[in-house]
């Protein structure tokens, strides 16, 4: 199914959505960017493993250990969007990829599209 994208595909509005060479674009973006995820969650492994600093500095220490706890967080909201993504993988396969999970195929507007519209009919309304 991969053989169907091409490097330089985009998907556009003129073909219809979600078909299989859409499905095939979105589902190796994602894979790709699941393997970026791991593959820095890897090296930060390894250079923490290799750090095991001994700081005799009491400031020099406290640094370490703050920066150690900010890569850790990082990586932990970096676990989580795994999960999202394998999810998403899933709906790809289950054909529910790229629509509304609330109001399904239904929903006119993305999120941003959306308050765009709402902020424009703000500012003319005629009150």
């Amino acid at each position: 199914m991969n053989d169907i994208v091409t490097a330089d595909y985009v998907p556009s509005e003129d073909e219809p959505f979600m078909n299989e060479r859409q499905k095939s674009y979105f589902r190796q973006k994602l894979i790709t960017w699941k393997n970026d995820i791991l593959r820095e969650a890897r090296e930060t492994l390894e250079i923490l493993q290799q750090e095991n600093a001994n700081h005799p500095d009491l400031a020099d220490r406290a640094s370490s250990e703050t920066d150690r706890a900010i890569e850790l967080r990082a990586r932990d909201r970096q676990r989580k969007l795994i999960s999202k993504i394998d999810s998403a993988l899933q709906r790809i396969d289950e054909g529910t990829y790229g629509y509304c999970e609330e109001t399904g195929p239904i929903a006119t507007l993305s999120i941003e599209a959306q308050e765009r519209h709402e902020r424009r009919e703000k500012v003319y309304r005629d009150d």
